[in-house]
């Protein structure tokens, strides 16, 4: 068994490394600049021009996946609840068809509650890995892996090793 044939075997048919690509590269790329734009804006009219409605959102901190727009904006509210400067920074990505790979920065100041835990006034710097699946110029699915450790100890919730 050859390394493409046991990758394949490992990665869901919706993320099959042999799907074609529907949207040219430049689409993709203006699609996560918009996305970039609209989550450090909060932009309602951004979400539903980038997010499709039936978009699909896995985020470790809901147990249930959240869907279009609308859960997006959930996601943010609580994001920005508890850090009202938070910002995202799009390091990185890579494209496979309409896959991508993003590596964000995100930095605030916890401001607010986060967890149910009371603001410290510290600021915060961590990474996220994303996958993103678009479809016709728009987002259909995000699983997000943030540094939620990270954050807990940068906000003085759990001790740094």
């Amino acid at each position: 068994m050859n390394i493409d044939s046991m990758l394949r075997s490992q990665v869901p048919a919706q993320t099959s490394l042999e799907r074609p690509s529907n949207m040219p590269s430049q689409s993709t790329e203006s699609v996560m600049n918009r996305f970039v734009e609209f989550i450090n804006t909060g932009n309602e009219d951004l979400a539903r021009e980038v997010i499709s409605p039936d978009a699909v959102f896995h985020a470790p901190s809901h147990p249930e996946p959240l869907q279009g727009p609308a859960g997006y904006m959930e996601v943010l509210g609580m994001m920005r609840g508890g850090f009202s400067d938070v910002e995202w920074t799009l390091e990185e990505t890579v494209t496979e068809g309409d896959t991508v790979a993003a590596r964000f920065t995100m930095r605030g100041t916890h401001d607010g509650e986060f967890f149910g835990l009371p603001a410290s006034g510290n600021k915060i710097s961590v990474q996220a890995m994303n996958l993103y699946y678009l479809a016709d110029g728009r987002i259909v699915g995000e699983r997000g892996q943030p540094d939620l450790l990270g954050v807990m100890q940068q906000i003085g919730a759990v001790p740094a090793p």
